[in-house]
């Protein structure tokens, strides 16, 4: 299976990436796809707590994290999924039902001369062959997307 991995500089110390990744009321300001404005419904930033949100744009989706582990200020990891309004895990309003329920990411955070490295790594968890190859086959557009949000994501940083 082949790991989903992307990584950005951000012109900005650890401590600030950290912050936007840590509090809800940040994350609802760059968080999800370009074109999309992020309510977030409920979080809960520590382990095993969630972070429940709703995306609306040219489409609705709900989607949640799970936290499984944060290490301040350089890593967290969680389960992310989409969700229905309720917070339980739910199918993908598209992929024809075939995108996996859990997707297990890693982010961690490297400070170097006052900038940040951000890495995320992602794979399928508890997931079917054909939900693997569907999320293999997509490597491609999540990339595209997690671009777009980490360029959200430096915006916020220059205005915050």
């Amino acid at each position: 299976m082949t790991e989903f991995v992307i990584t950005r500089t951000f012109n900005a110390p650890r401590e600030a990436v950290w912050q936007a990744l840590s509090k809800a009321e940040a994350l609802a300001q760059w968080w999800g796809p370009k074109g999309f404005k992020n309510n977030v419904k409920k979080f809960e930033f520590r382990q095993g707590g969630m972070f429940h949100y709703h995306l609306q744009g040219p489409m609705e989706m709900w989607a949640r994290f799970l936290y499984q582990e944060i290490v301040e200020p350089e890593k967290i990891e969680f389960i992310s999924s989409f969700s229905d309004p309720s917070g339980e895990i739910a199918r993908a309003p598209f992929f024809d039902g075939k995108w996996p329920l859990e997707i297990h990411n890693v982010i961690t955070l490297q400070e170097q001369d006052g900038k940040t490295m951000l890495t995320l790594k992602a794979n399928p968890i508890n997931a079917t062959a054909e939900e693997i190859a569907q999320f293999e086959k997509n490597n491609s557009s999540m990339d595209q997307g997690y671009t777009g949000t980490w360029s959200q994501l430096d915006e916020y940083l220059k205005n915050n």
